[in-house]
């Protein structure tokens, strides 16, 4: 019979036996995201990073397992500035990390380079850059979350030929992929729908003085300017198309569609701005009540444009590894192909290529200063 003086060791090596062997069942998930986080479109980097976020501390109060252990999951979020080269090394520094599940890049132009990186290390990358490439490359870890230029372009197009019966547009890309991607194809099923495309003119990610290419514009009497770029510089265009008495829509794509396009642009921005996003109403959807609720309650402010599209693939991921029993991206990615998950802004599913089989598109305008739904295509 062990003595007193020996009993309290033993007893607190059992104990450590079972805490290590309880700490052993734990496995560490880590959650990439990147995104701008510095520069112009900060603010939808971080909305982006909100949606995630929101999701992982939901998901580590489920106390989900897979393989017979319990999955602990842990974000690490990384700047890309919304730069190619920039994109590139932040994807190299995730994949060197042992990082095997990334939500984003944000921006057309930084997914389509970091795609590769991520291929080449076996990760699954999930974006909402719409530019199509970024699903034809063959990489079956890839995933578009959010409808394409396609599918955007086309339902601004339908929009503008039979709602607003335009006849003479003129058009303006930023040359970045995602503005010349959405561009093209608003030209493309404009042009289809019977609309003329007076001109297309040019400017970059970083201009705001936009008087000569509406100046252009006003002279060949357009009835709408179609804005293939972001926010920051949709909403400077607003106010000068104002100032220049070109009174006609601004139209554009899921960038525009920003509580920071009316931030910017003041008065400018009203009905005048019309833009076309990915997904359904989301006050109007079973769960979309819940998650603005939860989403204000915890970041204390309204949801950008993503973050609920971000908050629903996570939870198709975690929901796919456990329908996989395993934490394999390649597992993994072959459930959200074959599985479907009813998100707050529609239900998920992806074809061979990583793009959504059927989604929904939505035209928004302002009203006070905030989005109003005006049609879902």
């Amino acid at each position: 019979m062990p003595s007193k003086m020996n009993m309290a060791p033993l007893a607190l090596a059992a104990l450590l036996c079972v805490s290590n062997g309880a700490l052993a069942q734990e496995q560490v998930v880590k959650i990439g995201v990147t995104g701008p986080l510095s520069g112009a479109n900060a603010f939808a980097g971080k909305d982006n990073e909100n949606g995630v976020r929101l999701a992982l501390e939901e998901l580590n109060t489920r106390k989900i397992k897979v393989a017979g252990k319990l999955l602990r999951f842990e974000l690490q979020s990384e700047d890309d500035a919304g730069d190619p080269r920039q994109g590139v090394t932040v994807a190299q520094k995730l994949a060197d990390g042992g990082v095997k599940f990334v939500l984003g890049p944000y921006n057309s132009g930084v997914a389509i380079p970091a795609s590769r990186v991520y291929n080449d290390a076996g990760a699954l990358m999930s974006t909402v850059g719409t530019n199509p490439k970024i699903t034809q490359s063959g990489y079956k870890g890839v995933f578009r979350i959010v409808a394409s230029d396609a599918q955007v372009g086309g339902s601004m197009a339908n929009y503008a030929a039979r709602e607003l019966k335009l006849k003479n547009v003129g058009i303006i890309d930023d040359r970045t992929a995602f503005g010349t991607g959405i561009a093209t194809e608003f030209k493309r099923q404009a042009q289809a729908a019977g609309m003329k495309v007076a001109g297309h003119e040019f400017t970059n990610d970083k201009a705001s003085d936009f008087a000569a290419i509406l100046t252009s514009l006003r002279a060949k009497k357009v009835d709408a300017v179609f804005f293939g770029g972001y926010a920051p510089q949709a909403a400077p265009m607003a106010r000068q198309m104002k100032a220049l008495g070109l009174n006609v829509p601004l139209l554009g794509g899921d960038t525009l569609c920003s509580p920071e396009m009316a931030k910017l642009g003041g008065p400018a921005v009203g009905e005048n701005v019309r833009c076309a996003q990915a997904g359904a109403i989301i006050a109007k959807q079973a769960g979309g009540p819940a998650f603005l609720a939860k989403y204000k309650q915890r970041f204390k402010r309204e949801p950008d444009v993503y973050a609920p599209s971000f908050y629903d693939q996570t939870m198709f991921i975690a929901q796919a590894m456990k329908a996989a029993n395993s934490l394999a991206p390649a597992a993994v990615a072959r459930q959200l192909r074959t599985m479907s998950h009813p998100g707050v802004v529609g239900t998920y599913g992806y074809d061979d290529k990583g793009n959504l089989k059927k989604t929904t598109v939505t035209v928004y305008t302002f009203k006070g200063g905030a989005l109003a739904p005006l049609a879902s295509y």
